[in-house]
This record gives C-alpha cells, structure tokens and sequence, in this order.
C-alpha cells in the first residue's frame, strides 16, 4: 500500500502550493476574476503573453495546436485561429467517445475569437475521434504554479496530463511536440515542485514579460494505469475502450 501514500502525500503538497499561489494573485490582484482560487488563474496580462508567444519561430512553424479550454488561454487559441493554425480541444472531463473539438479555421461559422471561446467551441466545432487528428505541433496548457525547471501544478483535476498522454500514446505527441504554458510572473516560482511519473512538463514559459525556457522536461511515455482507478476509467471512453483486461 505504499504507492497510494505516496501520491496522497504528492497530492497535498501540490495543493499547498496551488493554495499559495492562489493567495499572492488574489493579494496582488493578479486575476480577472472574483478570486483565482479553484481554477487555472484568468491572469491580467493574458493578451500580452499571447503576443509573446506569438513573436516565437516555434509558434510561427506550428499548424496543429492542442489547446486548454481556460479563459487564460483564449488569447492564444484566438490568435492562432486568425493566423490560420488548427486548433483542438478535449471535450470536458473527456466524457464522449469523441473526446475533442476541433476548430478548423476555414470552417469557422463564427469569428476566431468567438469560437476561441470554450462555450462558443462546444456548439459550433464538430466533436472529433483521435483518429481525425494530425500530429500536434504545440501544446498550450494553464498552470496554477510552474518552476524554471518547466514542472508545472495544475487545478488538480488531472485532466491536461491524462490528455497528454493519451495523445502520446496514439502518436500525436512527440518529442517534437512544443509544450507551453502561458502564466502570470507571480506563477513562476523559484522552488522544485512536487510531481509524479505521470505529470507532463513545460518547454516553454511564456509571461506578460519573458519567455523562459525548460531544460529537459519530463514527459510521460504513455498512460500509467496503475495511477488510474477502475472509476476514472469507465468514465472516460477512450481509455474505457483500450484499458487493460484487469482493468489496470
């Protein structure tokens, strides 16, 4: 029973540090919103870090963009669907067979930036199965907190990571793939960060102001089933219909 405590103890750690960030935006009044607890922070300054991204040869040679549906990223999906790029997103909680949207900028029936949003996406772009999907050439993802290192705590749903390596696992993602991560300063830290084997890295930090980046990220190889129990995985189609016979 030793591994469960060791990510219940990952678990808590990481949660301290959400609980902290969320504190200092909140403080400095760094968010958007009422309070940036509970979510990926809706920073100020979002716009400009999709600018920044923007100047980039890595965004510049990216066509295929997988995309979070968090309101701190709608510059970013925005900007990509006026210069063309494709982009998709996971349907909420992965919860359909055709698990993504796919918002192909020649057939958008509303503007870039309405359909940029994940309400607007979920009633406008066709849901797709992984095999209408190209290879991803970027992946931009909200962090809650994030290190120079490019390890990065997420809201705690655990979502973006069973994303990634799914998409890993169906060739999607490779280690050609640019991963970023779009965040306020006050979200980087200057500290190691708790994670576990299954949680992706960052290559790219990109604020209002820098562009940071990550040496040797780590990246997942695959799913780690035992890190999921038998209830996420009835839940999730995809995974439903290719977990193993044990259901591990």
């Amino acid at each position: 029973m030793q591994e469960p405590d060791v990510h219940t103890h990952v678990d808590e750690a990481k949660q301290r540090v959400r609980e902290r960030v969320w504190d200092l935006l909140d403080a400095e009044r760094a968010v958007l919103n009422e309070t940036a607890h509970g979510r990926i922070p809706n920073f100020k300054g979002s716009d400009a870090a999709a600018d920044r991204l923007a100047g980039l040869k890595s965004w510049r040679d990216t066509r295929v963009i997988k995309a979070v549906p968090d309101k701190a990223q709608l510059p970013v999906r925005a900007r990509a669907l006026y210069e063309g790029k494709t982009v998709f997103m996971a349907v909420p909680k992965l919860a359909d067979p055709q698990p993504f949207y796919l918002l192909d900028p020649a057939a958008l029936p509303v503007s870039p930036q309405e359909a940029a949003s994940s309400k607007i996406a979920a009633t406008v772009a066709p849901r797709v199965d992984v095999d209408d999907l190209e290879p991803v050439d970027m992946v931009v993802v909200g962090s809650v907190a994030v290190n120079r290192a490019g390890v990065r705590i997420g809201k705690g749903a655990g979502y973006s990571d069973l994303e990634f390596a799914f998409l890993m696992e169906a060739g999607l993602i490779s280690d050609r793939t640019v991963v970023v991560s779009t965040v306020h300063a006050l979200q980087v830290l200057d500290e190691e960060l708790p994670a576990t084997d299954h949680d992706f890295g960052v290559d790219l930090i990109v604020t209002p102001d820098e562009v940071i980046s990550c040496q040797s990220p780590h990246r997942p190889a695959g799913l780690v089933w035992e890190h999921l129990d038998a209830a996420k995985i009835a839940s999730i189609p995809v995974l439903a219909a290719q977990a193993p016979a044990n259901g591990r």
